[in-house]
């Protein structure tokens, strides 16, 4: 097994990472490897670690100023090669449409549930990494 998985976070909010942080937890699921956590408040330093590499989930707080998740989420699927997948956090269920427009591979409702939450990003992970350790094709 792939000894950590690395999550991207991006909010502008200090408080919403750390939602992200706690939500998720350590290990999301026992199927796969403990979560290390890079956390972003600015579009460039999104940009910066996804193209450093090594990423294998990103969840983008679509609430986020001035960048928003849903459009920082369009833009990554369209610039970086192997995106991971993204997982946007939106402030209503009725946005879920926005985030299917961002081509987000999974949407959750802030504030965050924190089991939603972790179930959702264990289910993007496994995209990513199998318990092989091997990666795994991102749809």
């Amino acid at each position: 097994m792939q000894a950590t998985a690395t999550v991207l976070v991006y909010s502008d909010d200090a408080n919403t990472r750390e939602q992200v942080r706690l939500g998720v937890g350590r290990r999301p699921a026992a199927d796969l490897p403990p979560v290390e956590y890079v956390e972003c408040a600015t579009l460039p330093a999104v940009l910066t670690e996804l193209e450093r590499g090594g990423i294998d989930l990103c969840v983008l707080d679509g609430e986020a100023n001035p960048a928003g998740g849903m459009g920082v989420c369009r833009q990554i699927k369209d610039e970086i090669y192997q995106c991971p997948p993204v997982l946007v956090l939106i402030g209503r269920p009725q946005d879920a449409w926005l985030a299917t427009w961002s081509r987000a591979d999974a949407a959750a409702t802030h504030p965050v549930d924190p089991v939603a939450l972790s179930e959702t990003a264990a289910e993007l992970l496994r995209w990513r990494v199998a318990p092989t350790g091997k990666a795994v094709a991102t749809r």
